[in-house]
């Protein structure tokens, strides 16, 4: 029977599931470890294993197409099945739900703006996934839960597997949104990530009808209540790079942009561990150590319980999730005020981006649409190496309108409230990948302080003669060759070929963007030489 009587906030499951609510951290260590295979590290934290999918399945994830969604979703970057298709889903979910033993149902919000928070209520398989939940998404206060009645409801069964020709999907792996129903279904995965991008895609849905711009961004804050965004796909830095111990963490990944200025969708952190260490990144190593953060495919000494970061035979894409409150100087609120710098984050596969650039509100809003980075291994199944991408809005698959929708909300907040604009390339230098190395992460930190502190401003700048953007000649703490990505090849006339051939793939991809900017935006590419 349900405990504390709570029920699904959904028409339709109606059957009588045995679903434990709204549970502590400490009973699902306890049911984790007891029954779904989970260990204990030294340090205390939880140690899971994905199975085969250690990242998202981002083929496999559809929405419901009919009246509501047919005018509001971007069909070109979506896919979808039919109602009844999904009706047939949900049927045949609800009576797989009837025949597990367990489940776990959670009561949350996303996002921390008390006027733009959605209500979600979630129901897992695994108690470790109710772990997961708890630390990502918002939890409602004993007073909230009195009068708590979720908008959307997100069902995640790994142990459900998908009929492809019954169901219209294209394998035993399966994320369904129905934004009529306001239900999504998730089947066939153990990878925890794809209730969190759920609740993601459900607000990037919702918010831009209200003039409130949904950002895969991180967000951290100086003493004056002056927000920092840095946009990036997974692994180009957002979560190293906002973890500052001189800066307030808003939060690492998902973030509104309001009228009340910036706010974290997320009550917790999804970073990932591979080559994690103590010295380069010490606030998130330091959650590694802790009770309460579940590690997703990290190996881990059987006898001593110790772990190896480098170890990548589990999965490239290791990962640890934790409640915000691990990393000391975290906000409380997940808040802050309007943004003074925004920051686009790209892995450049290719070596050819300057490593730090100051950008146009133009060439910005040029380089959110496109959004070029690079897949990093592991963090999709089936990539197993860099591969260049051009992601719109830095974060395509979780956005399901028309990107120009949210290039439009970006382009009026940044005029609005006066933002300065720059481009970080995180990716490579000194050749492309294969040949070059990755930025040095200290080098890195210091040309961000120096934009977000403002003393980048004070040296002298240069036109980068690709890509149109200023680049700064020298930042203290850095070697200027750095600056100057052509200096750093070897091969002079290699790197002009590649920077031609970027600059191209640049130029090919914004090609679907035109007829949905303005003349400026588009005077804001890139030139091949």
């Amino acid at each position: 029977m349900a405990t504390a009587s709570r029920q699904l906030g959904v028409d339709g499951f109606d059957k009588d599931y045995n679903i434990n609510w709204n549970w502590a951290p400490a009973r699902f260590y306890e049911a984790a470890v007891r029954s779904e295979g989970a260990e204990i590290s030294k340090g205390g934290a939880l140690v899971v294993k994905t199975g085969k999918h250690t990242g998202r399945s981002a083929t496999d994830k559809f929405v419901v197409r009919d009246e509501v969604t047919e005018d509001k979703v971007w069909w070109e970057a979506a896919d979808h099945i039919s109602a009844e298709q999904f009706a047939s889903l949900r049927e045949d979910f609800e009576a797989h739900m009837a025949g597990v033993e367990t489940l776990y149902g959670q009561d949350t919000f996303g996002g921390a703006d008390i006027e733009h928070r959605l209500p979600v209520q979630i129901i897992t398989e695994y108690a470790w996934h109710g772990l997961f939940v708890h630390h990502l998404l918002r939890q409602p206060t004993a007073e909230e839960l009195e009068t708590y009645t979720p908008e959307y409801t997100i069902i995640n069964l790994p142990s459900f597997r998908a009929n492809p020709a019954k169901h219209g999907v294209r394998s035993e792996t399966v994320i369904a949104v129905n934004m009529k129903e306001k239900v999504v279904l998730i089947g066939g995965t153990s990878y925890a990530g794809e209730t969190k991008k759920s609740v993601f895609s459900i607000m990037n849905y919702l918010l831009p009808e209200k003039q409130v711009m949904p950002m895969h961004c991180s967000v951290n804050v100086d003493d004056e209540d002056n927000g920092a965004i840095f946009f990036g796909l997974s692994g180009t830095g957002k979560t190293t790079l906002s973890a500052n111990p001189d800066r307030t963490l808003v939060g690492d990944d998902e973030h509104g942009w309001s009228e009340n200025g910036l706010f974290n969708f997320e009550g917790g952190c999804y970073a990932k561990m591979i080559n994690l260490s103590r010295e380069a990144e010490p606030e998130i190593f330091a959650t590694s150590e802790m009770w309460g953060t579940i590690l997703e495919n990290v190996v881990m000494n059987p006898a001593t319980r110790e772990l190896d970061f480098a170890n990548d035979s589990l999965a490239v894409n290791s990962r640890g999730a934790y409640d915000l409150t691990a990393i000391p100087n975290a906000s409380p609120t997940g808040r802050c005020g309007q943004p003074k710098n925004l920051v686009m984050l790209t892995a450049d596969a290719f070596g050819v981006l300057p490593p730090i650039s100051k950008l146009t509100p133009q060439q910005a809003m040029y380089h959110f649409l496109s959004g070029y980075t690079a897949k990093v291994a592991g963090t999709e199944k089936g990539v197993v190496e860099p591969t260049a991408t051009f992601s719109a809005c830095f974060g395509a698959p979780f956005m399901p309108r028309h990107p120009a929708i949210y290039g439009e909300l970006l382009r009026d907040f940044v005029a609005k409230h006066d933002v300065q604009c720059w481009l970080v390339n995180t990716g490579w230098t000194a050749g492309p990948y294969g040949t070059g190395h990755r930025m040095p992460i200290k080098d890195t930190r210091a040309m961000l302080n120096a934009a977000l502190d403002g003393s980048i401003n004070q040296g002298e700048f240069r036109k980068d003669e690709n890509f149109g953007v200023m680049v700064p000649i020298a930042i203290e703490g850095v070697d200027n060759n750095l600056l100057d990505p052509r200096s750093t090849w070897t091969d002079k006339s290699a790197y002009d070929a590649q920077a031609h051939k970027l600059v191209s793939m640049f130029i090919d991809n914004f090609a679907k963007f035109e007829n949905r900017v303005t003349d400026d935006v588009k005077a804001a590419a890139p030139k091949v030489a």
